[in-house]
């Protein structure tokens, strides 16, 4: 049984988890979720045959690098060493290339399919690892959670159930957190968007961090999404219900009134 402490009127204090034991739990979880996910992403990989449509990509591309006598593949710091007439015949390659039917669909079949490789690996790990292991533990505990003996509970002394647990983990920790910076990055590669998809990834770790160190209990997006808090599993109650919590709170006060009767 856990240790308590009461705060005033027979209320029970939060008792929030060291922010080290939190870090090193979250470096533990994340070693784990990316060697999984990672894992999964080669199967899918390997399944989808994206390597086929790179190589295809690739073929397109050395035609027209033949065909004009330049290199597609340079750098920009390259291209301005080349010479004029040999920008030009980049530029027209290019061109050429760049309206090549075929070249265009497997480009646009690479991008379906990376999305596909990276978003559906991702779901599957954090759904195996942030939401079924937690409800498995019970008390919100993912693996480095249990190892560094914190918890998550909501911020009445709840235990976190399935549908909060659902929230903080899909809508939270993978869409907001991870996807939609990852899309922003897979799309910027691409070329589809610039610099300012750079400024909205850094817009949000920045708010991650502010969230993490100006906030009263210490609590990042996902948390506050699903109303949860972290706490240390050692000196924290976590009730089952309400009522749970009520009929405590109420022998506390109980007690609390026989004491100062004598």
């Amino acid at each position: 049984m856990p240790k308590l402490r009461n705060g005033r009127n027979g209320m029970l204090d939060l008792q929030k988890a060291n922010m080290f034991k939190r870090i090193s739990a979250a470096i533990f979880d994340f070693i784990i979720l990316v060697t999984l996910a990672v894992g999964l992403m080669w199967g899918a990989s390997s399944l989808l045959n994206y390597k086929s449509y790179a190589e295809k990509l690739k073929d397109r591309r050395d035609y027209y690098s033949e065909k004009f006598g330049v290199d597609l593949g340079i750098s920009a710091k390259e291209y301005e060493k080349l010479t004029d007439e040999e920008k030009e015949l980049y530029e027209t390659a290019s061109k050429e290339y760049g309206e090549d039917k075929e070249a265009r669909y497997t480009y646009q079949m690479m991008f379906n399919l990376i999305l596909m490789i990276v978003t559906f690996p991702l779901l599957l790990s954090f759904l195996i690892l942030e939401f079924m292991i937690p409800l498995i533990l019970k008390n919100g505990q993912t693996l480095g959670k249990k190892v560094f003996g914190i918890a998550v509970m909501r911020k009445d002394g709840i235990r976190v159930k399935g549908v909060l647990m659902f929230a903080r983990t899909v809508l939270g920790k993978f869409t907001v957190e991870t996807m939609i910076p990852l899309l922003l990055l897979i799309m910027m590669y691409f070329g589809i968007i610039g610099f300012e998809g750079l400024v909205v990834v850094i817009g949000i770790i920045f708010a991650q961090f502010m969230m993490l160190v100006l906030t009263k209990d210490r609590t990042v997006l996902h948390d506050k999404l699903a109303q949860t808090v972290t706490v240390d599993m050692a000196s924290q109650m976590i009730f089952e219900t309400t009522y749970e919590l009520v009929a405590y709170k109420n022998k506390l006060q109980a007690e609390n009134a026989d004491k100062a009767a004598y």
